[in-house]
């Protein structure tokens, strides 16, 4: 099988904190012209990738996974040509189209009509192309009423659904697509995975990126797992998809001893988070959507605690809170004395939809009221769908529209 894309010894380089002095003034930035100041702790390099080597070959469809940082949306942004690797190389044999987010490439005055073209014409398509195309995008995007309406007028699924038609009908011979398809309701979800399905039969190349590793196991015929910006397992879909669900779990301990930004008045400290199984008997670093798990938290008291109350949150990557709990809503407070201890709370069921999230966390000594300690936006966790445990309801189950938390319901019908 002959190369589309080739990989060869990629790297990208980021430098966390170098910005950190955008708002100072201009006489702040003149009079440091003139300083010679030491590097600010601050400022580090991270390496979002390192050393990445791989080929995919033609009407290959590929899956990228890994836990989120990993380097998944970085690989995908530098063979777009979004952003330039620090060192090595992307090779790409064809015309690329991505899918990195919704609308990319849209002008949002223009009409859908308008962004067709203007869409087409970015991704190297003629007109001839663009026009022979036409009436299947519409036809697959559904927004056929609107098709004169500005775009800023759409909805985010008619976005979506637009953006993804011209992207996979405009005959590309490679397809990028991050997890974008999150506001798709199911019907359309599917509908998408299909097309994908097509355009890998029909000789081209896809690259998908996916919480959803049952979609991830439908599509792709290989994997590659990336873990800290380097690649930690390729091979068939299957054979990766094990390895990961049985290894995850060895970054799951996060280390809270040296957190300084945190409330409250110090009475006691939160040292450590851990995510385990409901069980306790291993590690998480990722929770099966409808599993249940268990939070630890690692303690210290310097001072006696009377009636402590233990709780946690859950949060988007924005920081918006999905939901918390904490212990005296169960009827448990608890009297801390000096020295070290755990808590653990277990989680029946999980019922937030795939995607990456992060915590909240405290001890209380008035529970809603006074704070002995509180961390927020802390550790990173991802829900997924398992490929073993997904069935036909939950496959297509993503966020966007959907919002994040699922229910489970049930319909009935009267005459």
């Amino acid at each position: 099988m002959t190369a589309s894309v080739a990989i060869e010894g990629l790297s990208k380089r980021f430098r966390i904190g170098a910005m950190r002095e955008d708002y100072a003034t201009l006489r702040d930035r003149i009079s440091g012209m003139f300083r010679r100041r030491p590097k600010s702790p601050e400022t580090r390099e991270i390496w979002a990738l390192r050393d990445i080597n791989f080929e995919i070959g033609h009407g290959e469809a590929l899956g990228l996974i890994g836990h989120n940082g990993a380097g998944k949306s970085t690989l995908l942004k530098i063979l777009s040509r979004i952003t330039e690797p620090t060192e090595g190389r992307a090779l790409l044999y064809g015309r690329v189209a991505s899918l990195l987010e919704v609308g990319t490439g849209f002008h949002p005055e223009l009409t859908g009509r308008e962004n067709i073209y203007l869409n087409g014409a970015i991704l190297g398509m003629t007109r001839a192309e663009i026009r022979h195309n036409f009436d299947a995008i519409v036809a697959f995007a559904e927004v056929e009423k609107f098709l004169d309406t500005p775009v800023k007028r759409y909805s985010s699924g008619m976005f979506v659904r637009l953006a993804f038609a011209v992207a996979a009908h405009l005959t590309p011979e490679i397809l990028l697509v991050d997890e974008v398809l999150a506001v798709g309701d199911i019907e359309f979800q599917r509908r998408c995975l299909g097309r994908m399905n097509e355009v890998a039969r029909s000789g081209r190349t896809v690259v998908f990126v996916s919480h959803n590793l049952a979609s991830i196991e439908t599509l792709c015929q290989r994997v590659v797992l990336l873990s800290r910006g380097k690649i930690e397992q390729i091979g068939p879909t299957r054979e990766v998809l094990i390895s990961y669900l049985s290894r995850r779990g060895r970054d799951a301990v996060v280390d809270l001893s040296a957190f300084s930004e945190r409330e409250g008045e110090g009475r006691a400290r939160i040292t450590g988070l851990e995510i385990l199984t409901a069980d306790g008997s291993g590690p998480l670093d990722a929770i099966e959507f409808r599993s249940s798990f268990r939070v630890r938290l690692h303690y210290r008291v310097h001072e006696r605690v009377a009636g402590a109350s233990f709780g946690f949150g859950l949060l988007t990557t924005n920081g918006e809170r999905i939901f918390i709990t904490e212990s005296f809503e169960s009827g448990r407070t608890f009297d801390l004395e000096p020295g070290e201890g755990t808590v653990d709370c277990v989680i029946d069921t999980i019922n937030v939809l795939p995607g990456g999230y992060r915590f909240e966390i405290w001890i209380s000594d008035i529970p809603g009221v006074q704070a002995t300690d509180y961390l927020s936006n802390i550790g990173e966790i991802e829900i997924v769908v398992s490929a073993e445990a997904a069935d036909h309801s939950v496959t297509t189950l993503t966020s966007g529209l959907r919002g994040v938390v699922h229910l489970q319901t049930t319909w009935s019908r009267s005459r």
